[in-house]
């Protein structure tokens, strides 16, 4: 019987949690009913984890024990620990599945687990994003255009999670067969979606002044922090995806390449992306969108190593720092906005 514990790491959200319901599906298949927990490694000690893993079920055949966050087990005594359970769990009914955000984990937690059981889910290329929803819409008995495709691509995370949650609204919406249209995408998700790191991006780019800019960004964050999806990871890493964006635009400009097809093929398909980020560009430079991709990594690593007590002043700073001093440190010196 191969070794219970799982690897699964990326930023590529829907492929990842399939990943991990596919293992508790085999679970139930081999063992009947199954204990699931959910654990996040900053927030839960490992010997507590492993308490149960260790214990079993009094009422259940299995158990399975996702730990979130698997990048900040790190001690040695916490890899230690896992190891010796993993020497003795060969044969027993408990799993681990350990899922980090990030690309990779510490390296000795990582050699623990063994290759058939650990893949990295990388962003979908963008030459996969327009075919992923036009396959997603047929599906579910449904067509859609490229054009509609892309706008919603423009408005909503490129996970297939957040892609699959909000494209739902169309299946309740419209019978069977409906082909969504453009105008569909505009009624749907511009008058009636949440606010998301998408929307947050938006209002800092916005035309507006970068008093004005700030001011309606933390309107929207304190949005995003009152909804249920309010994780601060969360919300950082569609803010990167965005200024990564931001950064490939750049490159593409100093090239040369700013033709409709050489940004279609990178993703800039919509009057309404190349609006959008042709406007960014002329707020930050390409120096500035890597301070600011910097400034987003450390505020991540902060709030992840310092919990929930300063995770709003953390994305208020980053948001200060992104729309005012455009990158640049709050310990630098600031001129008037």
């Amino acid at each position: 019987m191969d070794t219970p514990i799982y690897l699964y790491t990326g930023p590529e959200f829907g492929e990842r949690n399939d990943a991990v319901l596919a293992v508790k599906e085999a679970m139930r298949k081999a063992h009947g009913e199954l204990d699931e927990y959910l654990f996040y490694a900053n927030e839960t000690p490992v010997s507590e984890i492993l308490t149960i893993l260790q214990s079993g079920s009094l009422f259940t055949n299995a158990s399975c024990v996702v730990v979130r966050s698997a990048e900040s087990i790190k001690k040695k005594e916490d890899v230690v620990a896992i190891s010796a359970w993993v020497k003795t769990a060969g044969e027993g009914t408990s799993a681990l599945i350990l899922v980090s955000d990030e690309i990779a984990v510490d390296a000795k937690l990582e050699k623990l687990v063994p290759s058939a059981h650990k893949k990295i889910f990388w962003e979908m290329f963008e030459d996969r994003k327009v075919p992923w929803l036009i396959n997603f819409f047929r599906k579910n008995g449904y067509r859609i255009g490229e054009e509609a495709a892309e706008d919603i691509l423009d408005m909503i995370e490129n996970n297939t999670q957040a892609l699959r949650s909000e494209c739902a609204r169309f299946f309740l919406l419209f019978p069977k067969s409906h082909e969504i249209t453009p105008q569909d995408v505009e009624a749907v998700l511009s008058h009636n979606r949440a606010e998301s790191a998408f929307t947050l991006f938006a209002a800092m780019a916005s035309s507006e002044s970068a008093s004005r800019r700030l001011e309606l960004s933390l309107d929207v964050l304190q949005k995003i922090r009152l909804s249920k999806d309010s994780s601060p990871v969360m919300i950082l890493a569609g803010l990167a995806s965005c200024f990564r964006r931001l950064a490939l635009w750049h490159a593409l400009a100093s090239s040369g390449q700013s033709d409709d097809f050489t940004l279609k093929t990178h993703g800039f398909s919509s009057k309404k992306a190349k609006a959008q980020y042709s406007r960014a560009s002329s707020i930050w430079t390409a120096g500035q969108t890597a301070a600011i991709l910097a400034g987003i990594a450390s505020a991540d690593m902060e709030i992840r190593s310092s919990g929930a007590l300063f995770e709003d002043v953390l994305l208020q700073r980053v948001i200060y720092e992104t729309v005012v001093k455009k990158g640049a440190s709050c310990s630098a010196y600031e001129s008037a906005v």
